[in-house]
């Protein structure tokens, strides 16, 4: 058995960094020029005609975004509810659903109120303006950008998509303190790290006039707004809570990894919204994107359970859903722009790369990061932030443009990686404090030994 994964892992290797893709220039047709009676009656038609290109909204991405939309939504409400659900003791299984939920809906409400202003109005290199506070001047007419300067989105559509990925982004902390933390302090800290974390990481990655986006940073659909900037603020979490009481003692395994892979599979279903929709536009980007996240994702839970299998002897469910995780995570920055073998690779990486990750690693750092939020989500996001700046290359089957150079792009690679690891670190610590100044972060232990269902929300899980 050791010996046939070892081949198929060696096999998935070669192939993906043995294989390239062609990159191909298409020829660009020369425009064909109407003829007119004078040049001053033909100025005006085409003036209007050309206002009413750059003003185009396509039915056909307006339903797509809609779709992405809800899709995004599935990932977050059941899907990483269920997900983290499965992977707490029972005592604890609605604490983290309630958790989830409620962080996601709390933070969707918020930007509305001032999270889009903050994230996309203004041109700030580090935050932008509240002019769209209470979305003001929003409406039903107003447009949004797309990447192509000629079409358009209806503004109530981006701003719908864009609030769905704040919510998970807030919604995946959760897992790094399950089981200890006081629910309201989960919400204090959940409006202060969204309001001086995420909203900054957004605007400067993708906003107008962000510092990052201008540099040239690749971040496709949020390796390091979402998965970095999360992971890392996991992190910090588990370190100032402190450890379960009995972690290291006492079994603290998932009562149900049946629903962890429901949990997985619906955030696999979920993540084509996330990455796919991420192209604002129902195209060929949009179906690279989607290509790329599905072999990434098969690839990395072939990787991660080939590396069980010959560090422990066993392949497990657990493995197999927390490797599609981990794919998941590491594609995101790299889907729009890399080849597919370059994704097959990319995932492969992340298999092994995160198995490491909250094993090794999590040892060495001694956090009792409950769900491993760190050990997936911060090191796949930081792998594939990087391998983005390589498999980008042209010559490696990416998008890149025929200059593209790695070595370069790797180095703006790591600046977005190092600002938003520093920034998620400081503002999560401030955070945090805040949070245990005011209500005190964690439960008292005989809550704790209790479980949260009860002591926190007069719940069970289960009837018995």
């Amino acid at each position: 058995m050791r010996k046939i994964l070892t081949i198929l892992a060696l096999g998935l290797a070669l192939l993906g960094f043995g294989a390239s893709a062609l990159a191909q220039d298409g020829a660009a047709s020369a425009p064909a020029v109407a003829e007119a009676a004078s040049a001053a009656d033909a100025a005006p038609a085409m003036a209007e005609a050309a206002s009413a290109v750059v003003a185009a909204v396509h039915k056909g991405d307006v339903a797509w975004m809609m779709t992405a939309t809800l899709l995004v939504i599935f990932m977050a409400v059941p899907g990483l509810a269920l997900f983290y659900g499965g992977l707490v003791r029972s005592k604890n299984m609605l604490s983290v659903l309630m958790q989830v939920l409620v962080v996601f809906s709390l933070i969707v409400v918020l930007w509305a109120v001032y999270g889009y202003s903050l994230a996309f109005g203004g041109e700030g290199a580090i935050i932008g303006s509240l002019d769209k506070m209470f979305l003001k001047g929003v409406s039903i007419d107003s447009l949004a950008d797309t990447f192509t300067p000629t079409v358009k989105l209806p503004e109530y559509v981006f701003l719908a998509f864009q609030a769905t990925f704040a919510g998970i982004t807030c919604a995946l902390i959760v897992g790094s303190f399950a089981e200890r933390m006081r629910f309201s302090a989960v919400l204090l800290f959940s409006v202060l790290w969204f309001t001086f974390c995420y909203l900054p990481i957004a605007h400067m990655v993708w906003g107008p006039g962000g510092y990052l986006l201008g540099k040239g940073a690749l971040d496709f659909a949020g390796g390091t707004v979402v998965h970095i900037n999360a992971g890392v603020a996991g992190l910090v979490g588990a370190y100032m809570l402190g450890k379960r009481v009995g972690y290291g003692k006492e079994a603290m395994t998932p009562h149900s990894l049946t629903l962890t892979m429901v949990g997985a599979s619906m955030l696999w279903v979920g993540w084509f919204g996330f990455n796919a929709g991420s192209n604002l536009e129902a195209t060929s980007g949009a179906a690279l994107a989607f290509v790329n996240t599905l072999f990434a994702t098969a690839a990395a839970v072939l990787a991660w359970i080939a590396g069980e299998a010959l560090s422990k002897g066993k392949a497990s469910m657990l493995g197999a859903a927390s490797g599609a995780v981990a794919g998941l995570v590491a594609i995101t920055p790299a889907c729009g722009s890399v080849g597919p073998m370059g994704s097959i690779v990319i995932g492969g990486l992340a298999g092994f790369v995160c198995l490491w990750g909250v094993n090794g690693l999590k040892r060495l750092l001694g956090a009792d990061d409950s769900l491993d939020v760190f050990g997936v989500h911060g090191v796949g996001g930081i792998l594939g932030a990087l391998l983005t700046g390589i498999f980008t290359a042209p010559g490696l089957g990416g998008t890149g443009k025929a200059d593209f150079a790695i070595g370069s792009q790797l180095l703006i690679q790591a600046e977005g990686v190092i600002i938003t690891i520093a920034w998620s670190a400081v503002v999560a610590f401030i955070a945090f404090k805040i949070a245990d100044i005011v209500l005190g972060l964690r439960v008292p232990e005989d809550e704790e030994r209790e479980g949260l269902d009860i002591t926190s929300h007069g719940e069970t899980a289960y009837s018995k």
